[in-house]
């Protein structure tokens, strides 16, 4: 290690927990970049992403794990789960998060894989701001922390921002002292195309996330690159005619619209104008079937 790198600290931090705790929020807020779609239902996140923090004295390479799940019904269950515990093989910390005032069996669960992992851990309470009576966190973090083996217990509102400069500190001090292993200007270690299917996601989950919680997946088909424009043919896989009525909508608003909320969040991703083609077709059984995962880019 040089010199000037001296007291730099650098490592890859896996982070974990049942769905819906808010993992995606707070990595996109410790990041400074939408590296994950967010939206209120759960397995939003699908894929392990990397979220890449560069401060003055560290850098924090955070992995964003899919939310574990006791029942594994489906290919795509099995799959979500074995992409969470996947990222704990070369990580140098483990951060678990929970929801204030909650432990639930599921949060046990996670717990347990980091323990049996034998990664170092932090404990991160999130969404303390929706805590109704403040004076209950104390007794719930001695609660949550009883007989289970954290560095540290930090609570964060991961939606407000708070919290979180203390939560680096936290974060960094036990990462190993080493060079930067990323370029300071990366933020993530996925590609244009995979955060623009996301994004065509994104507006799936938030508006069809009811009626559709496992059902659609989201394919580039073409991207061409015209100077400032990017040209954009994307397909919404779903495993049943009905879903493809519900997606496309009535008179096909509902795709449409989509496609133009889309668009324009690929526009502010790319600094360029966006001409995006969405179609909704139809495999049957997709989320049961290794090859067809395969085939959306659900690998390991």
């Amino acid at each position: 290690m040089s010199s000037e790198s001296a007291g730099f600290r650098a490592g890859h931090v896996a982070v974990l927990g049942r769905p819906n705790v808010g993992k995606s929020t707070l990595i996109n807020a410790l990041v400074g970049f939408r590296v994950s779609i967010v939206s209120r239902k759960p397995q939003t996140t699908r894929h392990r992403i990397l979220g890449i923090s560069t401060l003055e004295d560290g850098q924090i390479a955070y992995v964003d794990t899919p939310g574990l799940h006791g029942k594994e019904p489906r290919a795509i269950n099995r799959y979500l789960n074995r992409a969470a515990r996947g990222a704990l093989a070369d990580v140098q910390l483990g951060v678990l998060v929970i929801e204030a005032g909650q432990w639930r069996e599921d949060d046990e669960r996670a717990f347990k894989v980091l323990a049996e992992a034998g990664v170092p851990r932090l404990l991160v309470i999130n969404k303390i701001d929706r805590l109704k009576d403040k004076s209950a966190l104390l007794p719930f973090i001695r609660q949550v922390s009883e007989g289970r083996d954290f560095l540290e217990v930090v609570p964060v509102s991961a939606q407000k921002h708070s919290g979180l400069e203390g939560l680096q500190k936290a974060i960094l001090q036990h990462l190993p002292e080493g060079e930067p292993l990323f370029e300071a200007d990366e933020v993530t270690d996925r590609s244009e195309r995979f955060m623009c299917a996301e994004l065509i996601r994104e507006q799936l989950m938030r508006r069809l996330g009811d009626e559709l919680p496992y059902a659609c997946s989201v394919e580039i088909e073409n991207w061409a690159e015209e100077g400032r424009l990017v040209r954009i043919a994307a397909v919404v896989w779903v495993e049943r005619d009905s879903q493809k009525a519900i997606v496309i909508g009535a008179g096909g608003e509902q795709l449409r619209q989509m496609g133009t909320d889309a668009r324009l969040g690929m526009e502010r991703l790319l600094g360029r104008k966006v001409f995006l083609q969405l179609w909704c077709k139809v495999r049957e059984g997709w989320s049961d079937d290794e090859q067809a995962l395969q085939r959306f880019g659900y690998t390991e």
